[in-house]
């Protein structure tokens, strides 16, 4: 091997290991923002969002069209921006860092099977996401499995969304309405959607064309905005009610999954008797009471996290 081979190889080493500590070490510029009562790795890693990755101490991802690298350390969040400067009350508010959790805990009913729950989920709390992404996500989700919706994200993000940069590494946001209004059924299905395609396909144009304004439906109640949501194609009432807890921020709002559904009628009930989901809707509305989104959060978490192995391959929905 010659002297400038050598040379060369020894240079390409040194830029691949200096690439990739830009990738694994920490920025040092790290904005503080005090995080008491969270768990930033638990709630990102909860089925509520799909598109953070965690590398070395923290996770990157996007925050609406913000790209952003954040790390927790005890009760303090250390973040960094991207291109687009974020205030810290941007962070706070999108993971919701002002929910009164130990209030809302303290509300939530006291039988065996919650206090479970709710102890294993110590720190969760109910992000606050774009409606737009929430709603199409959710679309995407379902009968898929929580690492099946990660894959379809990353594909939409990669494919229709806009690439940003943040500490030397490349991170997506999620294409716009008018975006994927563009794309053809086909495209969409490259991104592994099947037969979801179609309707997030139909639900884009939609909203890009402004016969779904979801901003507008923030005034609405939670009947109207229920019934609004269900008209969209390929929205039912388990998707629904996901888009009202997490980007309308309807706190009592309960989706029902097959997670859910096990969980209520071993617990709840018992002795094998049928149940109907209106029988089910109406039970925890009125057990779970007005913050029955973050019951069925930590329910959900508590579920997923415990489960029998041979229940780890069950979809979302």
């Amino acid at each position: 091997m010659d002297r400038a081979l050598r040379r060369a190889m020894l240079k390409n080493s040194i830029e691949v290991r200096a690439g990739l500590a830009r990738l694994l070490d920490p920025p040092m510029d790290l904005t503080r923002i005090e995080a008491p009562d969270f768990d930033l790795a638990m709630t990102l890693n909860s089925g509520q969002v799909f598109h953070w990755e965690k590398i070395g101490d923290g996770f990157y991802g996007m925050i609406g069209d913000r790209a952003v690298y954040v790390e927790q350390r005890g009760d303090i969040l250390k973040v960094r921006f991207g291109e687009m400067r974020a205030l810290p009350k941007v962070v706070a508010r999108y993971f919701a860092l002002d929910h009164p959790l130990e209030e809302i805990c303290a509300s939530l009913p006291r039988d065996p099977v919650m206090n479970a729950a709710r102890d294993f989920c110590r720190g969760l709390r109910i992000i606050r996401q774009p409606q737009w992404e929430c709603l199409a996500t959710f679309i995407c989700s379902s009968m898929k499995q929580v690492a099946h919706i990660r894959q379809i994200s990353q594909a939409l993000r990669q494919r229709f969304g806009q690439r940003k940069q943040i500490c030397g590494r490349e991170v997506f946001s999620f294409p716009s309405p008018d975006a994927l209004a563009r794309a053809t059924e086909r495209e969409l299905r490259k991104c592994g959607l099947g037969y979801r395609a179609k309707n997030l396909l139909a639900t884009a144009k939609r909203v890009a064309s402004g016969e779904a304004d979801l901003d507008s439906w923030r005034a609405l109640s939670e009947r109207q905005l229920r019934e609004q949501l269900c008209e969209l194609p390929g929205v039912g009432m388990k998707v629904a009610n996901c888009v009202m807890l997490f980007a309308y921020e309807r706190i009592a709002a309960f989706p029902i999954d097959v997670w859910i559904e096990r969980v209520l009628r071993e617990t709840y009930f018992v002795g094998g008797r049928k149940v109907t989901s209106k029988a089910m809707a109406e039970f925890v509305s009125n057990y779970f009471g007005a913050h029955g989104g973050y019951a069925q959060q930590y329910l959900f978490h508590h579920a997923r996290m415990t489960g029998k192995r041979k229940s780890r391959t069950r979809s979302i929905d």
